[in-house]
């Protein structure tokens, strides 16, 4: 006989400010059952948890926990004011007969120390603690809510080794598609204030998803048409039978009533970014570049090219450097030593990791428009914001909120459509799936991977690396970065390691040179030069001069399209207009040759050196 559940929530009715939360919402928590409650953005998943957790209270319907449960619940903004540090925070959880030291040792394993002040800890840390606060007692029940927004993948994948031997019933709040996959058995969906139960795990969401809303599309479909059959009787075939009209009168009038009562789905956020035109060939070249703040190393003789097209990942634990990188590569902070070479006709839009660029005096429509007046331009073109803000699913009453009320996905809404409003040929994202939703990610991802241009992006998400980059940068140790061909799980293939097992991982890649990004030398380069181990003259002066070339064709092409610009260039001298013309188009052409030409060059070099 299968034990009875732990917790049981049985038609849950909530309301607030007169619309409807939660309508006749369930959920069974069975012992040792790790249960995902997914749905989109506002659908109510937090309320629902917080009304299992027993610190909301409920209009109607039962909340039942087994007599003997101990139930803990994870919120998404943790509060430590009124403790001294983080141990004593952590430590004001235990019950009688826990075990003292497992405050202590979770603290470790987090990356604390316990002496913190809770006054300047940042939110990844903030998270931290109160993650050790409720793992220290081992409950019976654990309810998360997003439990890996705004930690490091080392964090990530600590956290679930640990939350798989627990042993301890689970529900999961995540937008990380991979931890729900490797934790999940069973599947809880709010959608529209109703919940529906799969007894499978996340994997198998998402088709299981697709086909109830497709059955529910027909279901409308149906009922449509018998509305409008109904309505056609009504105007032609009233017959003289009265009772029998009356009857079909009421059902119309059911019909009319079924479908004013369904709840639309939320639409999808339009994510389309606005692409300027075509960058040079090569977008960013790092030579030997590093960076040390006071006695800390965070980057040290690192090179990298990333050329048009390319997506690139970085990631790394916490303190790492990412976010130093990434400003290094994009011309935002100087290397102390080495240098960026930054291509040609870069049009960049950004997306921070902490928000930082949304000023908190300001409304919606105000972080949109940038306060002047109710237009916001978008791609170069002028476009009404409460348009603007329908395409990432604000509603026209949300101008005048202020961004200070905003939840973190409206927050995360918020800035991708300030980013891509933007024309650009590169996308610098920086933690850009926090708090957004499984759909709005889906759409994220698919905007990226049609992007023409070259995104940058920082990401613990693994699977959203898996689906999105072309490449990995990853920290290896302090001050040392490595470039990985393909995904997340690429990279582990190739270091035999993840992220958080870098010190094994480091005799591994010890005393060998990673290569990820392979590329050929055009046909007619001296690589016949590698056999003889060295670079001829020509090639050496070619090596050298080349960057100089390319910069005096990127002003000179800067120049003649200045010129061309003038739109009374063509009638005042139609014959300068013609020669500028095809000067622009061979300085452009030459442009990429050099490139192609320096790039073959630079890899003979490295085969050469290292040979």
């Amino acid at each position: 006989m299968a034990a009875p559940p732990l917790l049981t929530l049985q038609d849950i009715h909530l309301t607030f400010g007169g619309d409807p939360v939660l309508q006749g919402a369930e959920m069974t928590v069975l012992p040792e059952e790790t249960v995902c409650l997914v749905g989109r953005n506002g659908s109510g998943k937090s309320t629902l948890l917080k009304i299992a957790a027993g610190l909301i209270e409920h209009e109607d319907g039962t909340r039942f926990v087994r007599p003997g449960t101990t139930v803990r619940y994870l919120p998404q903004e943790p509060d430590l004011s009124g403790y001294g540090n983080t141990l004593s925070y952590v430590q004001e959880g235990l019950e009688d007969g826990d075990d003292p030291y497992r405050a202590v040792y979770l603290l470790q394993q987090l990356g604390l120390t316990g002496e913190e002040d809770p006054a300047h800890l940042s939110g990844g840390e903030s998270r931290r603690a109160a993650l050790a606060r409720i793992l220290a007692p081992r409950p019976d029940v654990l309810l998360l809510d997003e439990p890996t927004n705004h930690l490091e993948l080392p964090t990530i994948e600590w956290l679930e080794k640990e939350l798989k031997g627990l042993r301890r019933a689970l529900v999961l709040i995540s937008h990380d598609r991979r931890f729900l996959e490797k934790l999940s058995q069973a599947t809880v969906w709010l959608d529209r204030g109703q919940t529906r139960r799969l007894s499978k795990g996340f994997a198998h969401f998402e088709s299981w998803r697709d086909t109830i809303i497709d059955q529910e599309d027909r279901t409308q479909h149906k009922l449509d048409r018998k509305i409008v059959r109904e309505e056609h009787w009504l105007r032609y075939g009233v017959s003289g039978r009265r009772k029998r009209n009356v009857r079909r009168l009421e059902k119309l009038h059911t019909l009319r009533k079924d479908k004013r009562d369904h709840r639309k789905r939320t639409g999808n956020v339009n994510l389309q970014a606005g692409e300027g035109e075509t960058s040079s060939k090569l977008v960013i070249e790092a030579k030997d570049i590093s960076k040390s703040f006071d006695d800390f190393t965070v980057i040290e003789n690192f090179s990298v090219r990333i050329q048009r097209g390319d997506r690139i990942g970085i990631v790394g634990p916490n303190g790492a450097g990412k976010t130093t990188l990434l400003n290094m590569l994009t011309g935002g902070l100087k290397p102390d030593a080495g240098r960026v070479r930054m291509g040609t006709f870069l049009e960049i839009a950004t997306m921070d990791q902490n928000r930082e660029t949304l000023d908190p005096s300001w409304t919606v429509g105000q972080a949109l428009t940038g306060d002047s007046g109710d237009n916001v331009d978008v791609q170069g073109e002028p476009r009404h914001v409460i348009g603007y803000m329908k395409d990432f699913l604000f509603t026209p009453d949300m101008v005048n909120t202020p961004i200070t009320v905003l939840s973190g996905g409206e927050r995360g809404r918020l800035m991708l459509a300030r980013a891509l409003a933007k024309t650009s040929n590169m996308l610098v994202l920086d933690e850009p799936t926090n708090d957004l939703d499984l759909e709005t990610l889906d759409l994220l991802q698919e905007m990226l991977s049609d992007y023409a241009g070259t995104v940058l992006l920082v990401s613990h998400d693994r699977d959203f690396l898996d689906r999105v980059v072309t490449s990995v940068i990853a920290s290896d140790k302090p001050g040392h970065w490595l470039d990985y061909a393909g995904g997340y799980t690429d990279m582990i293939a190739q270091r035999g390691a993840g992220v958080e097992d870098m010190d094994s991982a480091r005799g591994q890649v010890a005393g060998k040179k990673q290569k990820t990004r392979k590329s050929s030398p055009n046909k007619g380069s001296p690589s016949a030069n590698v056999a003889r181990g060295k670079l001829s003259f020509k090639d050496k002066y070619a090596l050298e001069n080349l960057p100089n070339e390319m910069d005096a064709l990127g002003v000179q092409i800067a120049e003649l399209q200045s010129a061309l610009a003038d739109p009374g260039f063509y009638p005042r001298d139609p014959d300068g207009f013609t020669k500028a013309t095809a000067d622009l188009e061979a300085a452009e052409s030459r442009l990429v040759q050099a490139e192609e030409e320096w790039l073959a060059l630079e890899l003979l070099r490295e085969d050469v050196e290292g040979s």
